[in-house]
């Protein structure tokens, strides 16, 4: 598995593919990170995710029947008052996006501006799949 770069014509044709029903959450999502965060990049992680980053690895999604999960790879890392994020892995958290409304929430802003904060202050470095 190899990531792709410039993952934005990939992007495009994944949201087209996967996002009947969200597709246009899925692209307001990209414009709200690209609005958050200026200088962060589209990318395709090795495993087919499209990844945003910032210094390195930040965020990613993936568009499912009735939501688009939003992932923080260093969720447990970020301040969460609104408790927006879900899960329980070692440190990646995520949010359920089912609608625009779901963007404009101002906590989901913050959350992005506290992982491009934390990915400045320490690089992350690229994800890369284990070895067997």
């Amino acid at each position: 598995m190899k990531a792709i770069a410039d993952g934005r014509e990939w992007i495009d044709e994944y949201v087209a593919r996967k996002g009947r029903e969200l597709g246009g959450v899925a692209q307001a999502l990209r414009r709200l990170m690209k609005n958050t965060v200026p200088d962060t990049k589209e990318t395709v992680n090795p495993w087919k995710m499209p990844t945003f980053e910032s210094n390195g690895p930040m965020c990613y999604f993936s568009v499912a029947k009735s939501h688009i999960t939003f992932g923080f790879l260093r969720g447990t890392s970020l301040p969460d008052p609104a408790k927006l994020l879900e899960g329980t892995g070692k440190s990646l958290r995520h949010v359920k996006l089912r609608s625009m409304d779901d963007l404009g929430k101002p906590a989901l802003k913050k959350l992005i501006q506290a992982a491009a904060r934390l990915n400045k202050k320490e690089p992350m470095e690229d994800m890369k799949p284990k070895k067997k």
